[in-house]
């Protein structure tokens, strides 16, 4: 059985599919609600270490706040944009699922298989 973590938000189709894909590969799933539950600096820096991606490429940047917090500045160095992600949940994609000793973007939700 894969022991699988997904950072999830009930309200979002493409988390919702992807939790009920988890569950329907048997993983047995840790469910965090990362906008009640936001990550720390130090857990997104692990994610983003898994998944092989600078901060800009884990963030929502059709998000009002990346347009009101200026996070399009390409003089943020990573500190900054993981700091607005903490700050700010809803800018972090989603879902992200870690198995495995890997991570990944649901995105399309099918993604995930690749890592169980």
């Amino acid at each position: 059985m894969t022991i699988a973590t997904i950072y999830h938000n009930p309200r979002c189709s493409k988390s919702r599919e992807t939790l009920a894909l988890l569950q329907a590969n048997n993983a047995e799933v840790t469910i965090i609600e990362y906008l009640k539950t936001p990550p720390t600096t130090d857990e997104i820096k692990h994610i983003l270490t898994l998944l092989e991606l600078e901060p800009r490429q884990m963030m929502r940047t059709k998000e009002l706040e990346y347009k009101q917090q200026n996070l399009a500045d390409t003089a943020l160095n990573s500190q900054a944009l993981i700091a607005a992600m903490v700050a700010t949940p809803k800018l972090i994609e989603r879902p992200i699922v870690l198995a495995n000793g890997k991570a990944i973007i649901g995105r399309p939700p099918e993604n995930v298989i690749n890592i169980l």
